[in-house]
């Protein structure tokens, strides 16, 4: 209840937290301050300091031309990088089609000619025939 009616110490609290109108130093105009420090348009002119419009505009055209040309020669180097990376993996992608194609031909063989699966009985299981006698050299 105390605080509520103390109101003192709100209106000392809101007298310290303004600004003093006299702490605030006149503002100078811009065009003015602009003045002072880089000096009339005729004393810049006679100093050689002002960059003319076209000098600007011709800074950004080159600018632009440039950045087009880097992205450009950018976009190039790697298509042609890609275009190496697809002829090598359709180089890769062609021995694998020849390397199936030559095991699908043996599949084949294997499933249907006895011949063959004789010959790979004997080579890869060391399989002989009842009829047949075994001698070992060595």
């Amino acid at each position: 209840m105390n605080r509520a009616a103390n109101t003192y110490w709100i209106d000392d609290r809101l007298r310290a937290q303004r600004v003093s109108e006299r702490a605030i130093p006149s503002f100078v105009p811009t065009r003015d301050l602009s003045r002072d420090l880089i000096g009339t348009r005729a004393e810049i002119r006679k100093r050689g300091g002002i960059i003319p419009s076209w000098v600007i505009f011709g800074m950004i055209i080159l600018g632009t031309f440039v950045l087009c040309v880097t992205v450009t020669m950018r976009t190039h180097a790697e298509r042609r990088s890609a275009i190496e990376q697809h002829a090598q993996m359709a180089a890769e992608v062609e021995t694998l089609r020849t390397n199936n194609a030559a095991l699908d031909a043996e599949v084949r063989k294997l499933r249907t000619d006895t011949r063959a699966i004789e010959a790979e009985a004997r080579t890869r299981l060391n399989m002989v025939r009842a009829n047949e006698i075994v001698v070992p050299a060595e």
